[in-house]
C-alpha cells in the first residue's frame, strides 16, 4: 500500500517537470509527511491542457451517500481495478499524476515494532504516482479527492512490504492522463512495479508515524 509521502520540491520545479503552463494559482509548500485526508497537488487534464489542483487525498466516489468513505480508500488495488463500482468509472474518465519525490513503508518486525523507510528514485528528481480522482457535489461544497494505485512489489520494496505505488515512468505520464484513451487493455500494461534498480531507499526516524511531524528530519537516513 501507499499510506504516506513526500513532495518537498519548488513549484516551479514542479511546473516544469510535469509540463503545466497554467498552475491556476495554486499554492504550496514543501510537505514531508503528506497523510491520508489531507490535500495534495495532481495534474489532471482539462480542456486538453494540463492543470495542477489540490485535491484531498482519500477518494469519495460521486454517488457516495457521504463523504466519509475517503477514509476507507486511499489506495486502490490494480488487480480487479476495471471492476470495482468505485473506480471503474475514474479509471476511464478522470485519471491523474499524484505529485512526489518520495514515500513511506514500513517493515513490520513483530506485532508492536514497525520501521519505516523512505523511497525515492535514484535520481532524486519529482515523479508520478498513478492516480484516479473523482468530484463529490452532495454536500455544502463540491470535493474533489484522489486515490493512488498499488501493485505488487518489486525486489526493493518486497524486501519490507509486498505492495507499493504504482510509479509512472514520464514517458507514460501522457498517456495514462489522455481522456480519450478509455480503453483499459491499453492502459493496464501501466500498472505494474516500477524497476528496483532506478530507485533508493532508507530506513527513517519513527517521527514519521505521526502525521504531526511534516518537518525534514522525517526523511533523514538513519544508522539500522
Amino acid at each position: 500500500m501507499c499510506g504516506r509521502f513526500a513532495q518537498r520540491k519548488p513549484i516551479q520545479d514542479i511546473l516544469e517537470r510535469f509540463n503545466i503552463l497554467d498552475p491556476e494559482e495554486v499554492l504550496f509548500e514543501p510537505r514531508y509527511n503528506i497523510a491520508p485526508t489531507q490535500y495534495s497537488p495532481v495534474v489532471i487534464i482539462e480542456n486538453d491542457q494540463r492543470i495542477l489542483r489540490l485535491m484531498k487525498w482519500g477518494l469519495v466516489p460521486f454517488w457516495s451517500k457521504d463523504s466519509k468513505t475517503g477514509y476507507k480508500m486511499i489506495n486502490a488495488r490494480s488487480e480487479g481495478i476495471e471492476t470495482k463500482p468505485s473506480f471503474k468509472n475514474p479509471l476511464k474518465k478522470r485519471r491523474c499524476l499524484v505529485i512526489t519525490d518520495g514515500f513511506y513503508e514500513w517493515h513490520r518486525i513483530d506485532k508492536k515494532n514497525k520501521v519505516p523507510y523512505f523511497t525515492t528514485l535514484k535520481d532524486h528528481k519529482p515523479f508520478a504516482f498513478a492516480g484516479i480522482w473523482d468530484r463529490w457535489e452532495k454536500g455544502d461544497e463540491p470535493i474533489e479527492t484522489f486515490t493512488i494505485i498499488t501493485t505488487g512489489a518489486n525486489k526493493l520494496i518486497e524486501t519490507i512490504h509486498n505492495r507499493m505505488p504504482v510509479i509512472l515512468h514520464e514517458k507514460d505520464e501522457s498517456r495514462w492522463l489522455d481522456p480519450e484513451l478509455q480503453d483499459y487493455a491499453k492502459i493496464k500494461p501501466l500498472l505494474k512495479p516500477f524497476p528496483s534498480k532506478e530507485m533508493d531507499m532508507h530506513q527513517v526516524s519513527k517521527i514519521v508515524n505521526s502525521p504531526k511531524n511534516d518537518v525534514p528530519e522525517c526523511v533523514v537516513p538513519i544508522n539500522n
